[in-house]
């Protein structure tokens, strides 16, 4: 660590008593291996008897640059509460800029107003964030546009490389006559990039679009796919799994169609209906932004590209390029 001394400390920040903690101790251990000057520090949470909280920042981090690598496992209350008061914390430690480090962006389905008298959460979220945070890093935001929301830079990393070269690697016998399909419309475009990244890797596929009509939110009639999917093998992409409602009839559909094996990847699993709805799908995928210990999934880890980004926005580079 001699050799460091002369650059500016970089310091990670999270709970340890929280799920992000492995991810952040992961990014630690990539870290040490570049020209930084960097540590782990922990992030005391304490719950008065009323539920309120108290947030404090272990040790000294004054003038380092910081990067709170926040549990988005929590419930969404108290992940917004204690993002805004750890950032606050820091920004009166005399820190040089503070980071948010939030691999699952809570609220972010509510990015627009889709009907009167509603608010647009998403944009609430960011007002508060851009008052304490110098930068924001997410993964696979739900709408492109909440990144206009935001007064301070925010990178939104894209998981679709890392999820094509963990299949082409681990899963090749899934990717010979391959359909990559969108459960509707709006993640059209979600499928044909995850086609292309299969195409730079040597795979070619075909595109589904799923076509939906919601009688009520998380209800879904009239469903129809539209492509050719008879005796393909199909792999839905989706950014998030939350019910799994959509995808389930997505599923069964493509089966009825003559689809011969149905898989999923999804980058936020969040499963609020557990796994006994999704006996039509041959497997899912998803990735670490969350928990997934105990859950019949397989994880794509995507802690690397995190550290990867943190340690770019460190030195001032690219991380676009991170994409090409």
């Amino acid at each position: 660590m001699i050799k460091n001394m002369c650059i500016d400390p970089v310091v990670l920040l999270a709970d340890p008593n929280g799920k992000a903690w492995p991810i952040a101790s992961e990014i630690l251990n990539y870290l040490l291996q570049k020209d930084l000057n960097v540590r782990l520090v922990e992030v005391l949470v304490k719950d008065f008897r009323n539920k309120e909280k108290k947030i404090k920042i272990k040790e000294n981090v004054r003038k380092s640059s910081c990067f709170f690598i926040h549990d988005s496992n929590k419930h969404p209350e108290a992940w917004f509460f204690e993002l805004l008061a750890v950032l606050e914390a820091l920004k009166g430690s005399g820190v040089k800029e503070i980071t948010a480090v939030l691999p699952n962006m809570a609220y972010s389905r509510q990015d627009r107003k889709d009907e009167s008298r509603v608010a647009v959460s998403a944009k609430i979220i960011a007002d508060c964030i851009s008052l304490y945070a110098n930068h924001v890093i997410t993964v696979d935001l739900h709408a492109s546009q909440i990144q206009s929301f935001y007064k301070v830079p925010l990178d939104n990393l894209y998981s679709l490389h890392i999820a094509a070269r963990y299949l082409f690697e681990k899963h090749p016998d899934l990717l010979g006559n391959l359909v990559v399909a969108s459960t509707d419309e709006g993640g059209a475009k979600l499928a044909r990039a995850f086609s292309e990244r299969l195409k730079r890797l040597g795979v070619d596929s075909e595109i589904a679009i799923g076509s939906k009509f919601r009688p009520k939110e998380g209800e879904v009639s009239d469903y129809k796919i539209v492509g050719n999917v008879y005796g393909k093998d199909v792999l839905i992409v989706e950014d998030m799994i939350d019910s799994g409602n959509t995808l389930v009839k997505c599923a069964q559909v493509l089966k009825n169609q003559g689809a011969k094996r149905v898989y999923v990847y999804a980058t936020h699993g969040i499963f609020t209906q557990g796994f006994g709805i999704f006996s039509d799908l041959d497997k899912i995928f998803v990735s670490n932004t969350l928990n997934q210990e105990g859950h019949p999934v397989e994880v794509v880890p995507l802690t690397e590209m995190l550290a990867e980004a943190i340690y770019r926005e460190s030195k001032g580079e690219s991380i676009s390029k991170l994409f090409d």
